[in-house]
């Protein structure tokens, strides 16, 4: 399910995690701690980036590169290990800027 449009700037929070779909699409999940009012509370968000995006993020970014997202919220759900049915929000970026590299 998707939700609202996202636009924000944060730094990332671990090096980004650049995987393969069956079908060999690269896909790549980020941990953007997102400015916020309060410097010392920043919004952590989960962000999938696609295709070529993805493998130009897994290598010009790293733990605390500044970046920009623009992006869609969604919801996902899926089954842990125990089978149990869990949701996740995340933004799944249409487009990535990278600041400071």
């Amino acid at each position: 399910m998707t939700t609202d449009n996202e636009l924000f700037i944060g730094r990332l929070g671990k090096n980004p995690d650049r995987r393969y779909t069956q079908k060999r699409e690269p896909i790549c999940f980020l941990s953007v701690a997102a400015k916020t009012a309060d410097p010392n509370n920043p919004l952590w968000k989960r962000v999938i980036v696609w295709g070529k995006q993805a493998e130009l993020a897994s290598l010009y970014l790293k733990k605390g590169s500044e970046v920009f997202v623009q992006g869609q919220n969604q919801i996902r759900e899926y089954r842990d290990k125990n089978k149990q049915m869990k949701e996740i929000e995340e933004v799944k970026a249409r487009l990535i800027g990278f600041l400071n590299l």
